[in-house]
C-alpha cells in the first residue's frame, strides 16, 4: 500500500470556512478554542481538567448496561478515572455502516488516541463513537451502495431510528453478495438498530478500544436538565446561535445550520417531533400533545428521556455527559461547530479541538494501473471534467487541436477591417463586430470538431479516463461518499488494518491509498 496526498484546496470539495479554520485564519480565532495539535491537545486536557465524577459514573453505568449482551465487552471502568479523556466522532445509523467515509471517521478517533497517548502517556483517551440514534430522518440511513447496486430497507418508518426493528433488513441480507456474518448477527440477534450497530461496530474496532454510545438514555439526559430547561424557558441558544452566523457571515462565509426558537424534539413511542411555544403554551408540531409552563417542567424533570436535542444542542449534550477532548467532523460538521461556541461559552462548558477526519480515496490495482498508462496524476483528477479529457486528448495527440494561434491572426485582419471600415463609414461598426462574432462562433463550432474527431481515434484511452472517473468519483459522487466499505473489505479483509496503518489524523491532507 502506497499513501499519496493531495492539499485539501487543490480538491475543490471542501468549504472555505473548513479551509481557513486549518490554515488558522486571525478572523476566526474567536470561533474556536484549541487548534487541533498535539500541543494543542495539552489544553484541551487543561480544560477538561476536573469532568464530574458523578458523570463518569453515570457513563460508565450506561455503557455497562447497552454492552451487557456482547461477550467480550470492554472494561469501562477506565472511564471513571480523572486521569481519561474521550475522543468523539458521530453518525447517523446507516445500514450496513453507509457511505466509506463513515469508516473513516471511526479510523481518524482511534488513531488520534493513540496519537495523544503517544504524547501524553500520563492520560488515558478513548475513541468514542456517538450514534444519532435519536435521528428521525429514515430516509436518510435505508440505503447503501455496494458493486454498483443500491440496497433499500423498504418501508415507511417514523421515530427514533435507534428504536427502529432490524429484523426487517433480512430481505437485504438474503441477496447480498458474501456479506459477513457480523452483520447478519447484529440485525438478526438484535431488537434495535442501535444494539444492532453497536454489534457489528464492536465487531470491527472493539479489538482497537471503541466504544459505541446511545445517549438515547433517561440517566444522561438528566445530567442535561439545567441545559434543556434554559432551552424551553429562556430560549438562549437560537440567539447565540443567530449572534454567531451573523458573525461569520459578515466574513463572508457560508454557515450550514440555522437555529430554531426552541431546539428541542419531543421524543416519545414512534414519534420525534419539534416543540414550539405558542401564546404561553408548549405544543408538540403533528400531534395533538399541548403543555402549558408548569406542565412542561413537570414532563422535563420526570421523562428527561422524551426530550432530544436538535442539531444545534446536540454537541453541547455530548460535551456535557463526555469528559471530550475532540470533536472529529466532515467538511460541513467543523463549520456548524463553529457556529456554537457561544452557546457553550454561555453554559461555561469548554469547547473541544475541532478536527476534520481523514478523507481519502481507496485505489486499486486495476485503476493504479489504468492511471499509470494514461499518465495522469491524482490532483488533476479534481479539476472539471472536461477539462480534465482535453488536457488528456491534448497530451496524447500528434496534432495540435486548438485554434487558438489562427483566431489570433484573425483577431489582427478584423482589427484592421474595422479601422478601414470607420475611416469609410463610422456608421459600419455595429457590422463588422457582427461578422466578427458569427466567424469566431464558427472557429469554436470547427474545434469542437477537431478535438472530437481526436477524442475518437484515441477511444481506448477516452474509456480507460471514463472508468478511473467511475471509480473515484461513482455517479458524479466522491467515492467516500457514495460506495459502502464493503466494496474493499469483501475482497480484502485487511482493509480497515491498512487505514488504521496510513491515516494521520492530524495531517489534514486528502489521502490516496493505492494498492
Amino acid at each position: 500500500m502506497k499513501l499519496h496526498s493531495v492539499a485539501l484546496r487543490n480538491t475543490g470539495q471542501f468549504p472555505p470556512l473548513l479551509l481557513d479554520y486549518l490554515d488558522q485564519k486571525p478572523d476566526l480565532t474567536d470561533f474556536y478554542s484549541v487548534y487541533p495539535s498535539r500541543e494543542g491537545a495539552g489544553k484541551a486536557i487543561a480544560q477538561r481538567a476536573g469532568f464530574d465524577p458523578e458523570k463518569r459514573k453515570t457513563l460508565v453505568d450506561v455503557l455497562t448496561r447497552q454492552y451487557q449482551n456482547i461477550p467480550d465487552a470492554p472494561d469501562f471502568s477506565i472511564l471513571r478515572q480523572e486521569n481519561t479523556f474521550t475522543v468523539t466522532t458521530g453518525h447517523q445509523l446507516n445500514i450496513f455502516t453507509g457511505p466509506l467515509y463513515v469508516i473513516y471517521k471511526i479510523v481518524t478517533i482511534i488513531n488520534l488516541a493513540r496519537t495523544l497517548k503517544e504524547t501524553y502517556p500520563e492520560y488515558e483517551f478513548v475513541p468514542v463513537y456517538w450514534m444519532a440514534s435519536e435521528d428521525h430522518d429514515f430516509t436518510e440511513i435505508a440505503s447503501f451502495s455496494l458493486f454498483g447496486e443500491k440496497y433499500t430497507w423498504a418501508g415507511e418508518h417514523s421515530g427514533a431510528v435507534g428504536r427502529l426493528n432490524p429484523h426487517e433488513l433480512k430481505t437485504i441480507l438474503d441477496v447480498l453478495p458474501d456479506v459477513p456474518r457480523l452483520f447478519s448477527k447484529a440485525y438478526l440477534e438484535n431488537t434495535t438498530l442501535a444494539d444492532a450497530v453497536r454489534c457489528y461496530m464492536h465487531g470491527l474496532f472493539g479489538a482497537q478500544g471503541l466504544i459505541t454510545l446511545d445517549a438515547d438514555d433517561a440517566d444522561l439526559k438528566r445530567h442535561f436538565l439545567p441545559v434543556m430547561t434554559d432551552e424551553l424557558f429562556q430560549q438562549s441558544s437560537g440567539r447565540l446561535v443567530a449572534d454567531t452566523t451573523g458573525q461569520l457571515e459578515a466574513l463572508g462565509y457560508h454557515t450550514p445550520v440555522h437555529a430554531r426558537e426552541i431546539n428541542l424534539f419531543y421524543l416519545r413511542d414512534a414519534i420525534r417531533e419539534r416543540i414550539v411555544k405558542e401564546e404561553g403554551v408548549f405544543r408538540v408540531l403533528n400531534t395533538s400533545e399541548t403543555f402549558t409552563q408548569e406542565e412542561m417542567r413537570e414532563e422535563l424533570n420526570e421523562h428527561p428521556e422524551r426530550f432530544s436535542p436538535n442539531v444545534v444542542l446536540r454537541p453541547l449534550y455530548q460535551e456535557v455527559i463526555l469528559p471530550n477532548l475532540a470533536y472529529i467532523g466532515g467538511p460541513s460538521e467543523i463549520p456548524y461547530w463553529m457556529q456554537l461556541k457561544g452557546v457553550f461559552d454561555h453554559f461555561n462548558e469548554p469547547f473541544p479541538m475541532l478536527i476534520p477526519r481523514n478523507f481519502a480515496l481507496y485505489v486499486d490495482t486495476a485503476s493504479r494501473r489504468r492511471l499509470e498508462k494514461l499518465g495522469l496524476s491524482y490532483e488533476e483528477f479534481f479539476q472539471d471534467r472536461i477539462m480534465l479529457k482535453r488536457a488528456l486528448i491534448e497530451r496524447i495527440s500528434e496534432h495540435t487541436l486548438s485554434l487558438d494561434a489562427e483566431k489570433e491572426k484573425f483577431d489582427t485582419v478584423l482589427s484592421d477591417m474595422v479601422d478601414k471600415a470607420l475611416t469609410v463609414d463610422k456608421t459600419m461598426e455595429p457590422a463588422v463586430l457582427a461578422e466578427r462574432a458569427r466567424l469566431f462562433n464558427s472557429l469554436e463550432k470547427l474545434e469542437k470538431r477537431i478535438r472530437r474527431a481526436e477524442e475518437r481515434k484515441h477511444g481506448i484511452q477516452v474509456a480507460q479516463l471514463d472508468s478511473l472517473l467511475k471509480d473515484f468519483f461513482p455517479n458524479g459522487t466522491p467515492q467516500e461518499r457514495h460506495d459502502n466499505f464493503l466494496n474493499f473489505y469483501i475482497n480484502n479483509r485487511n482493509f480497515i488494518q491498512c487505514l488504521l496503518d496510513h491515516f494521520d489524523p492530524l495531517d489534514f491532507k486528502f489521502n490516496i491509498l493505492e494498492e
